[in-house]
């Protein structure tokens, strides 16, 4: 199968946004792709909390709706990176839906682990607005058994462990990584968590700057299960974004699983 990853820079305007994403579905369509994956906050990028507010409960319909008449339009799977929906106790949630080529939802994972840290280039408090997913998503998409998370969760290797226990393949880390975690951690935990469960790793990503200030690091890329890096972004697609595309092989999994059983060989299961 032929996937891509989708990178770009999100603005405050919804609709704008989704005019950049349905163009950058096209062409990987027109590319012969299978699945294609879109980053972290791919509606919406602003910190502003009210603003945020009104898209979760007024856009994201919309951008669901988007989402499901892409599907089926580009004949495409589509990982939905993730977009701001309504929670509880007047939070969000930060969810990623995924989609089938006839434009049926699989499923809605919400991001179990937030981003709660202080850094170099600001204090970043997730938890004061969105509400924590609880469950992990496993679905089958195309024939590949898919593992879903989103951006910090990539620091939390037992989600992963679960994915490949229960048989996953493929695992998608669609995100919006600051600019000094990405140079410092980016690639190396995206190639250690192909290495340790011998899966894919898609990692679309955002970049560039954000209206309030943000800046994301891009880098946007697929690595294959033996931990190879087989397709980046140039991080020069500009305004227009970038695809990032590379053909996933299950032939591959199984051989590099059958050279070295490591998934079977595991003491410690809890």
């Amino acid at each position: 199968m032929k996937a891509a990853c989708l990178q770009i820079c999100s603005g405050d305007t919804v609709q704008l946004n989704l005019e950049k994403v349905d163009q950058l579905l096209q062409g990987a369509a027109e590319q012969g792709c299978g699945l294609a994956a879109l980053p972290e906050n791919f509606p919406f990028m602003h910190p502003d909390l009210q603003r945020k507010q009104q898209v979760a409960e007024k856009e994201s319909p919309q951008v669901l709706d988007f989402l499901a008449a892409a599907a089926k339009k580009y004949r495409l799977a589509i990982i939905g990176g993730s977009l701001l929906l309504p929670g509880r106790n007047g939070k969000m949630r930060n969810a990623c839906p995924v989609y089938d080529p006839e434009g049926k939802c699989l499923g809605i994972y919400d991001k179990i682990h937030l981003f709660d840290v202080d850094l170099p280039d600001g204090r970043y408090l997730e938890s004061s607005q969105i509400e924590a997913g609880a469950r992990p998503l496993v679905l089958s998409v195309a024939d590949w058994r898919l593992g879903v998370s989103i951006c910090y969760d990539l620091r939390f290797p037992e989600l992963y462990r679960q994915y490949a226990a229960q048989g996953c393949d493929l695992i998608s880390i669609p995100s919006a990584f600051t600019v000094p975690t990405g140079q410092a951690h980016w690639e190396i935990l995206l190639r250690a968590r192909a290495i340790e469960n011998q899966a894919y790793v898609l990692a679309p990503a955002q970049i560039g700057t954000h209206p309030g200030g943000r800046r994301t690091y891009g880098h946007s890329l697929i690595v294959d299960p033996w931990g190879r890096v087989i397709a980046q972004a140039t991080n020069q697609g500009g305004d227009a974004g970038e695809l990032v595309i590379a053909d996933l092989r299950q032939d591959l999994v199984a051989e590099i699983r059958t050279k070295i059983p490591a998934l079977a060989h595991r003491k410690l299961r809890t």
